[in-house]
């Protein structure tokens, strides 16, 4: 029976730069034999869980529509190929669901992001390393340019809010994350990404 593989996220707000370095990780040859995925998937869930974050979905039925995502990838992709003993990297996983959710929801329950952790207990697949692309949030609305629907002041006051649950759950489980300093360029940010895999590996 093959052993099992290693499920690695990367993590981040908007604009931290993490999405591409997900992408030359999947064009990199030292990663040749890994799956390569993310969140919200590709699947009609995830064309769902896309669509109701352009649209005025109540936060609370947008967070299911994540959560029905994740059950699904986690059934039809990262369950089995951990079984298979392939390594995973996701980019984004539970932990922006916890992140983002935990924002749109403040005010609705009185710990919000404690609760969205206590609906995934059971059935989720903890990360074996999570990388977590930390920066400003005012550095990185600048680096996204026009991308998102709210003005500039209400994005960076939503991702500091987004950071701060980033780093409650740093705080909280502080084995299961890498910080690395997403300030820096594309090049040395995925030059560490491949440092620290290659080392947990």
């Amino acid at each position: 029976m093959s052993a099992k593989g290693k499920l690695i996220t990367l993590e981040g707000i908007d604009g931290s730069g993490k999405s591409t370095v997900a992408k030359r990780l999947a064009e990199n040859p030292l990663f040749s034999d890994f799956v390569f995925t993310r969140e919200p998937t590709g699947s009609w869930i995830g064309e769902a869980v896309n669509r109701a974050i352009h649209s005025d979905t109540d936060h609370l039925a947008e967070l299911l529509l994540f959560a029905a995502d994740h059950a699904e990838h986690i059934s039809k992709l990262i369950r089995p190929s951990l079984e298979s003993g392939k390594n995973v990297v996701s980019d984004r996983y539970s932990a922006s669901r916890y992140a983002y959710q935990g924002m749109t929801l403040a005010g609705r329950f009185d710990d919000p992001l404690k609760w969205i952790q206590d609906i995934h207990r059971g059935w989720t697949i903890k990360p074996d390393l999570i990388i977590f692309f930390d920066i400003d949030p005012g550095i990185a609305v600048s680096r996204c340019g026009k991308r998102g629907d709210r003005t500039k002041f209400e994005k960076i006051v939503f991702l500091e809010g987004v950071r701060e649950n980033y780093l409650r759950l740093v705080e909280e489980d502080p084995d299961s994350f890498v910080l690395i300093d997403a300030r820096r360029s594309i090049d040395d940010n995925e030059k560490e990404v491949v440092d620290i895999i290659q080392s947990f590996l």
